[in-house]
């Protein structure tokens, strides 16, 4: 289909967007929806991935039979097995009655099996067993039983990886991945996570009934867009509440203010970023303090850049002692900077007034990415006595972001 053709759908089901990648994971779904084909979806945490098992069973042939969302990783591991398959009377202890299970009452509809890939091994045997030919046992019961139910899981880890690290079957990964469809990551969609704003931004206007909605300015959708979104979609929903409901002077959003959100332009654009790569399966990612790191970094190396122009044009005194001038520190100017200067002949005696000129050079230390850091947070801190509020908006950070980076280098004493 072609996005004239999937714009019903999308309406339908609350979907913006026309990035090409989105476009291609619909099309799929509603090619396979009529088939019984077992369907795994993939991408990452926030992305949408539950639309599509929706989208998928209301346009199949098991419409109008019963469909079922599980959040496989909200199970503990003990009772998964019966939350699933169903259990039978004193099966175990708090068995008082028979349970169906989720597979018994789904039977002749769908089962969305939400983060499949948290499933303990012994689950997984059991659901390759159902997968295969359509049987399962009940907790505590030797009776086989049969059920016809159409399988749609989703994942956000890598299952390679699980598969290598003997965490997931490969032989249940081929049977659930018959037909595989992946979601993008909304910092590959482009044009639509502006989309996706101004949804957003109308949705809670009209919910808490306010006079105007909060727009994005033109500077401020470069950022958007440019913008990693490690959270996705619901990291840019929740972003997009909380200006609408605390933005009080203004409902235009600039960059500043995307900032005080910690939404900060991607270092590409300076072409200075060493990128911290997000994959599918890491807890955790440093990359929104590292570019607010490089973005500090490029604006001192600026400024000496412009202090180093204006020394190049004032006459270089001689080294009498009547004459000699001390030359202001760049502290006293109020610039920080990462650079040293020294005299280049500083052991050589001061001999006359006709005594040659020293020369100053400024030369730039070799220091890990850490020790800037350590070093631009003393001198903030220094500079402002010790006052962590007026640290922190002179480095652009947030007091909690400083107060962490404060006790990760042990400078509660400053």
């Amino acid at each position: 289909m072609d996005a004239k053709e999937l714009q019903p759908i999308k309406q339908r089901y609350g979907i913006v967007g026309n990035c090409e990648a989105l476009n291609h994971a619909l099309d799929t779904a509603l090619q396979v929806a009529k088939t019984d084909l077992s369907v795994l979806i993939t991408g990452e945490s926030g992305v949408g991935k539950e639309i599509i098992p929706r989208l998928i069973h209301e346009n199949s042939l098991r419409r109008m039979r019963k469909y079922f969302a599980i959040n496989c990783g909200s199970i503990p591991e003990g009772t998964i097995d019966s939350e699933l398959f169903g259990h039978e009377k004193g099966a175990f202890t708090g068995a008082i009655g028979e349970h169906e299970g989720y597979f018994g009452a789904a039977d002749g509809g769908t089962l969305f099996l939400d983060e499949v890939g948290e499933l303990p091994m012994s689950t997984q045997a059991r659901l390759l067993r159902v997968l295969e030919n359509g049987e399962y046992i009940r907790v505590g019961s030797s009776e086989v039983r049969k059920t016809n139910v159409r399988i749609v899981a989703a994942t956000n880890v890598n299952i390679q990886n699980a598969i290598r690290d003997g965490k997931f079957r490969e032989d249940l990964f081929y049977r659930l991945s018959t037909i595989p469809i992946k979601m993008p990551p909304l910092r590959e969609r482009g044009e639509d996570i502006v989309l996706l704003f101004k949804k957003f931004a109308m949705e809670i206007a009209a919910k808490y009934r306010m006079p105007e909605r909060i727009t994005l300015s033109p500077e401020a959708e470069e950022v958007v867009k440019r913008y990693k979104w490690p959270g996705n979609i619901r990291q840019l929903k929740n972003v997009t509440e909380q200006m609408s409901i605390l933005l009080r002077d203004t409902r235009v959003v600039t960059p500043e203010i995307l900032s005080d959100y910690e939404i900060w332009p991607t270092i590409e654009e300076r072409g200075s970023l060493v990128r911290v790569g997000r994959g599918g399966s890491e807890a955790h990612s440093y990359q929104n303090e590292r570019e607010m790191l490089f973005q500090m970094i490029n604006a001192l190396h600026r400024e000496v850049s412009d202090l180093k122009q204006q020394l190049s044009g004032i006459e270089k005194p001689s080294l009498n002692h009547d004459a000699l001038t001390p030359t202001p520190s760049p502290e006293e100017r109020g610039v920080v900077t990462v650079v040293d200067s020294y005299p280049v002949s500083s052991h050589r005696p001061y001999a006359s007034h006709d005594a040659t000129p020293y020369a100053e050079e400024y030369v730039e230390e070799s220091l890990s990415l850490e020790e800037q850091e350590k070093r631009l947070i003393m001198k903030a801190l220094e500079k402002n006595r010790g006052r962590r509020k007026r640290a922190a908006d002179e480095l652009h950070i947030s007091e909690r972001t400083l107060y962490r980076k404060i006790k990760e280098y042990g400078l509660d004493d400053l």
